[in-house]
């Protein structure tokens, strides 16, 4: 066997993968084992390596969902825009229509009463849910955790 100095920046001779470094030249490999530090070393090392990579592959994957939710959103906002444009050119279509067999001036105010009555329908519904939800905290989990403690000290009981 001949003496062979590894190369510091050469990570696989000097025993940094798990596996025997081999002779240069030679093909044999080495009689020498990492020792345990050197083991502990590589874990650290690769799991790190894991790590980053994950982290890269996740940031990479939410800026891809990120931004393609950002394009959905926007086509939303310009498609809540418009209809409320197309919602605008209905309702003075109705009140044209309805000009037609009363003044303008009362089909404007039949229209406007109708629009006021929906807004009030929806109102009232809103604040029934509201209401409903309120307070905003889980009480039937909270009941259900206390529960659950009573029945872990009636058992070390």
């Amino acid at each position: 066997m001949t003496d062979w100095t590894p190369d510091p920046s050469d990570k696989a001779s000097a025993g940094n993968t798990g596996h025997d470094a081999s002779t240069p030249g030679t093909g044999r490999a080495s009689s020498r084992k990492p020792s345990i530090g050197a083991l502990l070393n590589q874990i650290t090392e690769q799991f790190s390596r894991l790590v980053r990579a994950e982290l890269e592959s996740f940031k990479k994957e939410l800026t891809t969902k990120l931004t393609r939710s950002g394009i959905g959103i926007g086509m939303f906002a310009a498609a809540g825009v418009l209809a409320l444009y197309g919602l605008g050119f209905l309702l003075y279509s109705i009140t044209a229509a309805l000009s037609l067999a009363l003044p303008l001036w009362a089909s404007a105010l039949i229209v406007a009463g109708s629009l006021f009555l929906i807004c009030g329908i929806l109102a009232f519904v809103g604040k029934k849910q509201l209401d409903q939800g309120t307070p905003p905290a889980p009480t039937e989990t909270i009941a259900s955790v206390k529960q659950d403690i009573n029945a872990v000290k009636e058992g070390l009981s």
